[in-house]
């Protein structure tokens, strides 16, 4: 026994086989599950590398089978022992044809009975799930994705290392800067009246890095951005962040795709194409209803215009007319599959996209059932089948609405249909690269453009006159990683030019006041020699969140926040301190409920 008051570890649990029969070893960990049977105690010993069965036997040690007779689940304990071959294997364990008779043992703590399992299959709810969340990690399942994501960031750091990155930090306490979520603030006491932004990301300082002649920079970099949450996103993610100097589209696309083929080979020998997939914004959009498309199965959105024009349904004719769409997706094998009260709730769901509703066809064996076929001619129903290339006991699904509703809408549904009918094959992995995008969007309630990545974008070369022009249509050098329906990495060729990035804050519009207060230390650095770069980031909490076959991307971080951006276990966010507001000059203004934040003045 150490000073420290328990026995040395030669082994981790799970570290243990057939090459340590009769050797002995000393282990430490924590009491999965005691079975008493008289004159034998069984303990499941479990540590971070796996269990492993210890047997206490009266006739071996008497002092160690009667501190036995104490344990409880979860109690931590120390052991020393012989390993021996198990009499009745276990398959399902790697440990599972060997087992340690312990001849000593120390309890090195006593621990209550835990509010959660600790099993994988422990069917609790995630909010007591993160209120213990210490107790939560325990579990095999949740070990298994933090270790997944430490391989993923070890061999993302040597990769690019190799490929002469150079990993440098930069500042978290920073400007506040418009990259399309609101910043997290933080109040400066040094400087009353003045905040610090959280970083959204590196971006104006991984631009500067390229004009200090870095070029090639890396981080795997916190980022904060204050907005409304869901499954694969939190207030704070992490990046797998990269910029690189002389480079265009193409070497961004190269290097990170080698990077992916790399990372997925070494960490889960999967072997990726050595290409993958490229589909422009717009093909994306019109094929599969959405610029992160899943293309794991087909179910494309099909344009019935040719078809379908002047044909007399009201409903049609009016949406073409006025500028709209008519598109659908056949569902093969639907006919049988959902029922008039399913396609009911389907429509319900499709509205919440802004369509207006739900248009269905059932090919039978001998005919079409629909509420809307008489409103077509037997000619027109041929040409409805021929393009939609639906058979017998298809359904065939419609949306006739303006472009972007019926792109959010039918993007939504197909994929909902292929989780309801379980045609995604499990452990397949498709990539695709999105390119050209447009460089604007516009954005009605502020009447004016935004940019659709952010402002720092390149547009296409011969798209630069068209900001005077145009602005709508001008495309970026812009490019984003998809996999599995999922983005999970986005970038651009930057502006490199201040007469360019100055002429680009103006199509946004600012004034050349906002213009030098936002971003006038970015435009000087222009002005001394910034050579063309570009770059991309990597959503690291939803790339292992895919590789861990996980559906919620809190599964992969340690310590996530909820629905609510708050934390079960610590209580965060929770009041400060009024002496700390007074040092801040800050008051608050009211609490009108408990589930709104506090309005802040400066003092």
């Amino acid at each position: 026994m150490s000073e420290q008051g328990f026995f040395k570890r030669t082994h981790r649990c799970g570290e243990l086989s057939e090459k340590q029969l009769n050797e002995r070893v000393a282990l430490n960990g924590w009491v999965q599950k005691r079975r008493d049977l008289g004159s034998l105690i069984f303990v499941d010993l479990r540590d971070r590398s796996g269990l492993i069965q210890i047997i206490f036997d009266r006739e071996l040690s008497t002092e160690a089978f009667e501190k036995a007779e104490m344990l409880g689940t979860e109690y931590v304990i120390s052991v020393q022992g012989k390993v021996v071959k198990r009499q009745a294997e276990n398959p399902n364990l790697p440990t599972g044809k060997i087992e340690v008779h312990a001849d000593a043992m120390l309890i090195l703590n006593a621990a209550e009975t835990p509010p959660i399992y600790i099993r994988d299959d422990d069917d609790v709810s995630e909010a007591l799930r993160l209120k213990y969340r210490y107790l939560d990690l325990r579990k095999p399942g949740m070990q298994r994705n933090l270790l997944l994501r430490q391989q993923v960031a070890n061999h993302v750091r040597q990769f690019l290392t190799e490929e002469g990155f150079v990993e440098v930090e930069t500042p978290v306490l920073t400007k506040p800067t418009p990259e399309g979520a609101r910043d997290y603030l933080v109040p400066s006491r040094v400087n009353p009246g003045k905040f610090y932004a959280l970083p959204q990301s590196p971006q104006l300082f991984k631009q500067l890095l390229m004009v200090s002649g870095m070029d090639r920079y890396f981080q795997i970099v916190k980022c904060f951005r204050d907005e409304d949450l869901r499954a694969d996103r939190q207030p704070e993610f992490t990046q797998i962040d990269c910029e690189m100097s002389f480079v265009t589209l193409e070497d961004v696309i190269d290097i990170n795709s080698r990077l992916l083929q790399s990372l997925f080979k070494a960490v889960m020998s999967i072997d990726l194409p050595l290409t993958f997939k490229r589909l422009t914004y717009q093909d994306a959009i019109s094929r599969f209803g959405s610029d992160k498309p899943d293309l794991r199965f087909g179910m494309e959105l099909i344009d019935l215009a040719p078809v379908v024009t002047g044909c007399g349904f009201k409903v049609f004719d009016e949406t073409l007319n006025k500028g709209g769409q008519v598109k659908c997706i056949t569902v093969k094998g639907g006919a049988e599959a959902f029922t008039r009260k399913d396609i009911s709730a389907l429509e319900d769901l499709v509205k919440t996209y802004g369509a207006k509703g739900l248009a269905w066809m059932k090919v039978q064996t001998e005919d079409i059932v629909s509420p809307i076929k008489k409103f077509f001619s037997e000619e027109t129903l041929v040409q409805i089948l021929a393009k939609s290339e639906a058979e017998e006991n298809d359904l065939i699904l419609f949306i006739a609405d303006e472009p972007s509703i019926v792109a959010a809408s039918l993007g939504f549904l197909r994929c909902e249909l292929a989780k309801r009918l379980k045609i995604i094959e499990p452990n397949q992995y498709q990539f695709v690269w999105i390119t050209d995008f447009p460089l604007l969007e516009y954005d009605d309630e502020a009447e004016r453009y935004v940019a659709m990545h952010h402002p720092f974008t390149s547009p296409v070369d011969a798209d630069v006159t068209k900001l005077d022009t145009a602005p709508g249509e001008a495309r970026a050098k812009a490019y984003d990683i998809v996999l599995n329906g999922y983005e999970i990495g986005g970038g651009s060729i930057r502006i490199h030019n201040a007469s360019l990035q100055e002429k680009m804050f103006r199509t946004l519009g600012l004034n050349e006041t906002e213009i030098n207060e936002k971003f006038g230390f970015l435009l000087d650095a222009f002005r001394f020699g910034t050579p063309p770069h570009g770059g991309i980031a990597f959503g690291l909490d939803r790339l292992v969140m895919i590789m861990a076959g996980e559906e919620n991307i809190r599964q992969v971080i340690a310590f996530p926040k909820t629905q609510n951006a708050g934390c079960p276990l610590t209580n965060a966010p929770s009041p400060a301190d009024l002496k700390q507001l007074e040092e801040l000059g800050i008051s608050l203004l009211s609490l009108k409920s408990d589930s709104n934040p506090p309005h802040c003045q400066n003092d």
